[in-house]
Parts: structure tokens; C-alpha cells; sequence
């Protein structure tokens, strides 16, 4: 299936390693030219000459902390001027450290909510009004099924994305006349660094090894098991696409069944 997207522009948040790695290289083979941001320019360097070699037009690193408006401006301004637009915008960053509800410092919520809520909002809307003039925008933010159902042990997570999902939520419903989607992509257990750093939380808490831990979250996952970084990037893919015009405002679980309800 061709999914119209050779030709377009992205840029891709987090994309040194993990999920945003699985979403850049899923657009690089359908031929989008790209701009990730990490925090090492080596490791963005030798992302980039990946992309190039799986189909990117073009691939460059833009370091970028999501914890600083000024990087955000940084990152966008670098992709106008590389690329000469951005239509595709995936938001992506690392998520906050594990605890309990009961356990929460407040002191961790603001500099998290910086990271989680403000700097995506601040990226977001310094690329929306080129999209909007364009007439084509797609804006996916990599969630998680926390948004959804709780995950246990991840409450700062649990929280402050769901308050990044009220905003893009509203904005969907704003600039869908524009030819502009915004979605949320929401992973279930994907075998990344951030899921084996999880589970050694847990496992330090238990008393148990990682693959204990794993094994035992597993068998509550429909699929039995943990997904695969290459089975997450083509779902961006698609939201990214031409293909998926009339899909907006929507959470898309990429998570092997674990969240029960629809």
C-alpha cells in the first residue's frame, strides 16, 4: 500500500533510540525527509545516515531539550530552514522517573510537566500555522496506555500526559477544516530501554530479577508478550500519512491487547 508520504517533511522528537527511532525509521522507508532531535550530536549523526540509508531524502540531527522552549525553537527553526516546511510533527521525549501516588513529590511536577506538557505545546504551536497554511499537518504524540489505564508505579506519567491529551483533544477539533490531524499513538509493554528501566524499578521494589518481572507482565498481555520496536513505527506511519485524512482527535493503542476496554 502506498502511503503517499514521499515527498513530505518531519520532524521527529527522541529519536536517537527507542520509539521515536522506530517512528523515524518507518517514515525514512516511505521516503519522508527528516529532522530528529536528541541531546548527543553523535548519536543523531549516525541516526541520520540510517534514515538516509532506509529511504530518507535527506536526514539531519538537531540536538534539542525538550525541557527548554528555547530548544524547541531551536528544532523548529532548523527544520523550516533544512527542510523549507514541516508537515509532520511527531512529539516524543523521555518519560519521568517511576514511583507510586503515595510516594510523588510535588517538587517533581513542575520541571515534568515542562518536559511532558509544555515544551511539546510549545513545539507544537510554532509549527502549526505553516501546516495550517499548507493545508496539511499531522501531529502524533507517542502517549502511553496510561492515558487510558493507569499504569501502576507511573503516576507522573499517568498524570501529566493526560493533560497534554486534553490539549491536543481541543486542538483536533480546531484545525481539522485545515487539512490538520493531531492523535496520540499509546504503546502498550514495547521491549525499549524506557520498558526494561520500568521493569527494574519494579524488580528493585519486589525482589525479583527483570526477566522475572517481564515474564510476569507478559501473562497479562493478551499476545503474551512484549512488542517490537518495528511493530510500533509503521502506526505512525500511517497517521502520518495522506491515507489517514480523516482520522483525527483519536488515542491508537499499540499494545497487543492489554488495555481491556475499547
Amino acid at each position: 500500500m502506498d502511503l503517499g508520504l514521499k515527498g513530505k517533511r518531519a520532524v521527529v522528537m527522541g529519536a536517537s533510540k527507542g520509539l521515536g527511532l522506530a517512528a523515524a525509521e518507518a517514515l525514512a522507508r516511505e521516503g519522508v525527509s527528516l529532522v530528529i532531535s536528541g541531546r548527543n550530536q553523535e548519536s543523531l549523526d549516525k541516526v541520520a545516515a540510517g534514515l538516509v540509508a532506509l529511504g530518507a531524502p535527506v536526514a539531519l540531527g538537531i540536538p534539542a531539550d525538550v525541557a527548554s522552549n528555547a530548544d524547541m525553537d531551536k528544532l523548529a527553526d532548523g527544520a523550516v530552514a533544512a527542510l523549507g516546511g514541516v508537515d509532520i510533527l511527531v512529539l516524543n521525549h523521555g518519560g519521568p522517573p517511576p514511583c507510586s501516588a503515595v510516594d510523588m513529590k510535588e517538587d517533581d511536577l513542575a520541571p515534568w510537566f515542562q518536559r511532558i506538557v509544555q515544551g511539546p505545546i510549545h513545539i507544537v504551536k510554532k509549527l502549526l500555522p505553516g501546516m495550517r497554511a499548507g493545508g496539511f499537518g499531522r501531529i502524533i504524540s507517542i502517549g502511553s496506555t496510561g492515558l487510558q489505564q493507569p499504569i501502576p508505579n507511573l503516576v507522573l506519567s499517568n498524570t501529566l500526559r493526560a493533560a497534554l491529551l486534553g490539549y491536543l483533544k481541543t486542538l483536533s477539533a480546531e484545525v481539522a477544516g485545515d487539512g490538520v490531524t493531531v492523535n496520540v499513538a499509546a504503546p502498550g509493554a514495547i521491549r525499549t530501554d524506557r520498558s526494561l528501566e520500568t521493569a527494574a524499578g519494579l524488580a528493585s521494589k519486589s525482589g525479583k530479577t527483570v526477566d522475572e518481572v517481564i515474564a510476569e507482565r507478559s501473562k497479562t498481555i493478551p499476545a503474551q508478550r512484549y512488542g517490537k520496536p518495528e511493530e510500533f513505527g509503521p502506526a505512525i506511519a500511517f497517521m502520518a500519512s495522506p491515507v489517514a485524512a480523516y482520522m483525527t482527535g483519536e488515542i491508537v493503542r499499540i499494545d497487543g491487547g492489554m488495555v481491556r476496554g475499547f
